[in-house]
């Protein structure tokens, strides 16, 4: 049997990610960037963005590196919501 009464609060330990450092590190360094935020995100994005980059000799760098940041902002708010929603219970 547990110890734990059901009217103890449950601490979350968890930090929160950066929504300017996403930014930052997916517009200049793309899906390695990414890997700040989301794992699965930068795998999409290297598998979209090698292929891209071969076939358009670099230039599609150009719509791939915007991609990966609103990306990132997104999946580290997101995180950020989850974070704070397990947190308020």
């Amino acid at each position: 049997m547990s110890d734990m009464s059901p009217s103890q609060p449950v601490i979350v330990v968890a930090s929160t990610k950066s929504m300017g450092i996403a930014i930052i590190l997916a517009l200049l360094f793309g899906p390695l960037g990414l890997l700040y935020s989301s794992v699965l995100a930068a795998i999409v994005m290297f598998v979209v963005s090698i292929p891209v980059i071969i076939f358009t000799a670099g230039f599609g760098l150009l719509l791939t590196q915007p991609i990966c940041a609103v990306w990132a902002a997104v999946a580290a708010n997101t995180h950020n919501k989850k974070l704070l929603s397990v947190a308020q219970r």
